[in-house]
């Protein structure tokens, strides 16, 4: 089935060498990439999330860097 969603404002993140549970990338994702707004992540697969920002600005702030580290105490 094919659903038809609004995939404005929409990156896709990939995770080289592991990655945290999905409650715990919702919080640090929005707080490590300074985004001003609200975000919605999901998982794709077991590498890659979907984040859906709801600015432009926090959209083009994702994809104006090459690269983001996501950093957690004992990970």
């Amino acid at each position: 089935m094919i659903i038809n969603e609004n995939l404005e404002y929409v990156v896709i993140g990939k995770f080289s060498y592991g990655w945290l549970e999905i409650q715990v990338l919702r919080k640090l994702i929005p707080k490590q990439c300074e985004l001003k707004e609200e975000c919605n992540i999901g998982l794709l697969s077991n590498r890659h999330i979907l984040i859906r920002a709801t600015l432009l600005e926090d959209y083009v702030h994702l994809l104006s860097k090459p690269a983001f580290y996501i950093t957690q105490k004992n990970w």
